[in-house]
């Protein structure tokens, strides 16, 4: 039997509208000639013509946030509690089991932006898809936002999860879940309108915040999801283990065996 690799993440770029205006990451590259100063004071005596091609190493500086890039939010990142009192996990802290688990894709390209997928979108879609849910199941939403990764309207795009989505794969022991959009929520830039138009302010994060409730974890700026099927691929997406942190960034992979 053979193992399809399919890698659902995104590049850290420094040149690319992923974020917010003046929230992505900056990366100072070092080439193999400028790298050769730093080898030569390691070794006194040494010269460049010692070297094969006179050259030393290539390196690179990265200034980022832990939620640049694709990453995994850890309950901490959402609010300072979950499970109704506990104090959250950090990122270091999450279980590795929640991160290799069985994948199930929702796909939800065809709402509008800035649309709050319900608990009852998530049940006409298990249901076309002809699954049902099992604890631990990572479950990854495919939005518009998804080939849209890399353009300026990138963060305004796709719909999100709302609180009564998000409760209702929990509720069924999802505890960790994934979209390829810029945040799990609707594009801030859509929520802000609404609360502008009802100053109800439960709709702010209201996905993020389910974790009060029931503590999990889920992975942004997925993408490629399109090439997924609907069940049947595994999903390894573990975090780089960053002390204390609200996230880890992650080479999330999809596995399907042939």
């Amino acid at each position: 039997m053979g193992r399809k690799l399919i890698d659902i993440s995104v590049a850290l770029q420094s040149d690319i509208p992923a974020d917010p205006p003046g929230g992505g990451p900056e990366i100072a590259y070092t080439d193999h000639l400028q790298g050769l100063p730093a080898i030569l004071r390691f070794f006194p005596g040494l010269k460049a013509e010692d070297l094969p091609d006179a050259l030393g190493w290539a390196a690179e500086r990265v200034q980022l946030s832990t939620h640049n890039g694709t990453h995994l939010d850890a309950p901490w990142h959402f609010h300072p509690s979950m499970n109704r009192g506990e104090r959250s996990w950090t990122i270091d802290e999450v279980p590795l089991e929640w991160c290799l688990q069985p994948g199930v894709k929702l796909d939800f390209r065809h709402f509008a932006d800035g649309y709050v997928a319900t608990a009852a979108d998530v049940e006409t879609e298990l249901k076309r898809i002809g699954h049902t849910l099992a604890p631990l199941e990572i479950v990854v939403v495919n939005t518009s936002a998804g080939t849209k990764y890399g353009q300026h309207d990138y963060v305004t795009s796709g719909c999100g999860m709302g609180y009564e989505a998000t409760m209702y794969l929990l509720e069924r022991g999802v505890r960790l879940t994934g979209i390829d959009g810029w945040s799990w929520d609707a594009p801030f830039i859509h929520t802000a309108k609404e609360y502008a138009r009802t100053r109800d302010a439960s709709l702010i994060w209201e996905g993020h915040k389910a974790s009060r409730h029931i503590g999990y974890c889920h992975i942004e700026k997925l993408h490629g999801l399109e090439q997924l099927p609907a069940t049947g691929f595994t999903v390894s997406c573990f975090p780089v283990k960053v002390e204390r942190a609200s996230a880890g960034w992650t080479r999330a992979v999809a596995i399907i065996d042939e």
